[in-house]
C-alpha cells in the first residue's frame, strides 16, 4: 500500500481518484498541479491540492508515491516529461491495473493505468507510463515499450513489438509480428498489416501511411 500523489486535476486524474480508492490498496492523500494552474480553492474531490514544484516539501518521497495518468497529448510526450520529473523528485510511480482485466504474470512497469476489460495475454512485456483503456487484446511474446496509449478495443496479435510513443485509436488492428516504429499514430479503426515508419500516421484498411508536414504528429 502507497500514499498516493496524483498529477492533475482534469478527468484523467479523477478517473485515477475513482478507480484507486474503490479497486485498490492504495490511498490517495492529495493532487497536484504546475503552480500556474493551481484552483483559486486549493482542494479537488475533498483532497489538497498542492504545487508541483514544492510537492515534496509537503509529500516527501520518503512515505508517499505519485501517479501521473494524462492524456497522449503531443504524442505521449507531455506526460513522459511529467513522469521524468516526478522520477527526479526522487518518487517511485505506482501502476493502476484493474481487477477486471485478465493477466498472467505480465511484466508491468511504473506509472501504467490498465483499464478494465483488458486481456494481457502471457509472455507480454509493458513498460514503464503506458495507458491502455478499456478492452484492448493484447497477444502473446509482445513488447510494448514506454510512453505508449492505446485507446479502447484495440486487437494486437502476438509477436509484435510496440515503440515508444506510439498511439492506437479506438477498434485499430495489428497483424501479428509486426514491429511498430516510435511515434506511431494509427488512427481509429485502421488495419496494420505491414511495419511501420517512425512518427508516421497510418490510416484505413489496409492502413496506408499518410503525408504529413511535420514528421513529429501533435495531437
Amino acid at each position: 500500500m502507497a500514499n498516493v500523489v496524483i498529477f492533475g486535476i482534469k478527468d484523467f486524474a479523477e478517473l485515477a481518484h475513482y478507480y484507486l480508492e474503490r479497486d485498490s490498496v492504495h490511498e490517495v492523500v492529495a493532487f497536484s498541479v504546475n503552480r500556474d494552474y493551481l484552483p483559486e480553492e486549493p482542494v479537488f474531490l475533498g483532497l489538497p491540492v498542492v504545487a508541483f514544484e514544492d510537492v515534496e516539501s509537503l509529500y516527501s518521497p520518503d512515505n508517499h508515491a505519485f501517479f501521473a495518468p494524462m492524456s497522449p497529448k503531443n504524442m505521449n510526450r507531455d506526460r513522459e516529461a511529467v513522469y521524468q520529473t516526478i522520477k527526479g523528485k526522487g518518487y517511485q510511480c505506482i501502476s493502476y491495473l484493474s481487477s477486471k482485466a485478465t493477466v498472467f504474470d505480465n511484466e508491468i512497469g511504473e506509472n501504467c493505468f490498465i483499464l478494465e476489460n483488458n486481456t494481457l495475454q502471457p509472455f507480454t512485456r509493458i513498460g514503464n507510463n503506458v495507458v491502455l483503456w478499456s478492452g484492448n487484446h493484447i497477444g502473446h511474446h509482445s513488447v510494448i515499450h514506454d510512453h505508449v496509449t492505446f485507446t479502447s478495443h484495440v486487437v494486437m496479435s502476438g509477436h509484435c513489438d510496440i515503440g515508444s510513443y506510439s498511439f492506437f485509436g479506438v477498434n485499430s488492428t495489428l497483424r501479428d509480428g509486426l514491429r511498430i516504429a516510435e511515434g506511431s499514430f494509427v488512427a481509429m479503426a485502421s488495419s496494420i498489416v505491414k511495419d511501420t515508419e517512425a512518427w508516421g500516421v497510418y490510416k484505413g484498411n489496409p492502413a496506408i501511411k499518410l503525408a504529413m508536414p511535420s514528421t513529429k504528429m501533435k495531437l
